[in-house]
């Protein structure tokens, strides 16, 4: 076949999910950020595999993507908006049974409104200046909004990724004077934050990126591999050039590998003259351009021509394809394409 082969390890996530749950405080909930289709690797497998694990608390970022998710846990696990309630949310929200985090006093009035008995949380701005209500906009309907008793508070914070930085101690400051004493759970940790210690985890953790291998989590287990089928082995004299704009030339005579797969696949263009694939523990360069289907490959120096070669997998991680194109993990793991034959690993079998 000439589409590539995605291979998810369905344990290794819920192994990752129970790591950071491990790593939580005591009193404190862990749940499962599975938004942008569970960072592209299948929200139904992903989310169905984390419940049977024990996760009860899973966050998507718009109402839409609550629709799946609710018809692969069915009821009782709580699915939670980032977005909040949006106009034209209602209907999802009321049916599916989510759980809006509200960002403004126009959200809070529109979500009150609305559905006055459906539950809520409220998410406050401590310094990202992204979502949420900021500190004077929060004391200003705190009140109301604690009379419809909201069943969580939560922000996030910018800079968990680098445990020194300035912004983590003065978001949990501002997140603290906002919250405390309110007799609410709260929430201010995604991955990052479930890292820099338990004075960040509050009552629930948000782990997303950890759960799939990612950085900043360093002893998450690798969770997918990813090879391409090579549909084309050449022989060049010195001088010849490989893909558009002749971008690399041949010094002495080499044997050029094209796979299937390229940009419309989520190999982004950055990844031309800088990616890596591997042919068992064989390095092997990406010569020319990243096209849209397909990637030249430099194989000169292997004894046999291969019939694939991988891009993810035991000697490339997400975070280190991601150095490639000067890029985060988070953009290789959500751009992977929907043309590879997909794999699951759970219980010990596919």
């Amino acid at each position: 076949m000439a589409t590539g082969r995605l291979d998810i390890d369905l344990d290794a996530i819920v192994r990752n999910w129970r790591a950071l749950d491990a790593v939580s405080a005591r009193d404190c909930q862990t749940g499962a950020v599975v938004k942008a289709d569970a960072y592209g690797l299948g929200v139904t497998r992903v989310a169905r595999a984390l419940a049977r694990a024990g996760a009860r608390r899973f966050f998507v970022a718009v109402a839409e993507e609550g629709l799946a998710l609710r018809e692969t846990l069915g009821p009782g696990p709580e699915i939670c908006v980032f977005s909040g309630h949006m106009a034209g949310d209602t209907d999802l929200i009321g049916g599916l049974e989510l759980t809006p985090m509200l960002n403004s006093v126009e959200q809070l009035t529109r979500h009150l409104e609305a559905l006055p008995d459906h539950p809520f949380g409220i998410q406050l701005d401590s310094g990202m200046n992204r979502l949420g209500m900021e500190p004077a906009e929060w004391a200003a309907v705190a009140e109301l909004a604690l009379d419809a008793r909201p069943t969580l508070l939560m922000s996030h914070l910018a800079c968990a990724d680098e445990p020194e930085h300035v912004m983590n101690a003065a978001q949990l400051k501002a997140f603290r004077e906002m919250t405390e004493g309110l007799g609410v759970p709260r929430s201010l940790s995604a991955t990052g934050g479930l890292l820099l210690g338990s004075e960040y985890h509050f009552e629930l953790s948000r782990p997303g990126i950890g759960l799939y291998g990612g950085l900043p989590f360093e002893a998450a287990e690798p969770v997918v591999g990813l090879s391409l089928p090579v549909v084309q082995v050449r022989d060049l004299a010195p001088g010849e050039t490989v893909g558009y704009g002749g971008t690399w030339a041949a010094e002495a005579p080499a044997r050029i590998a094209t796979v299937s797969g390229g940009y419309a696949d989520g190999l982004l263009r950055a990844l031309s003259h800088r990616a890596t694939l591997w042919a068992g523990s064989e390095p092997c360069a990406v010569v020319g351009r990243v096209s849209m289907d397909l990637i030249g490959v430099d194989v000169t120096h292997l004894a046999e021509p291969p019939e694939v070669l991988a891009i993810l997998g035991p000697e490339v991680t997400v975070d280190d394809l991601a150095a490639a194109a000067d890029t985060i993990g988070y953009e290789i793991l959500t751009a992977l394409g929907h043309r590879y034959a997909r794999s699951y690993k759970e219980g010990g079998g596919a």
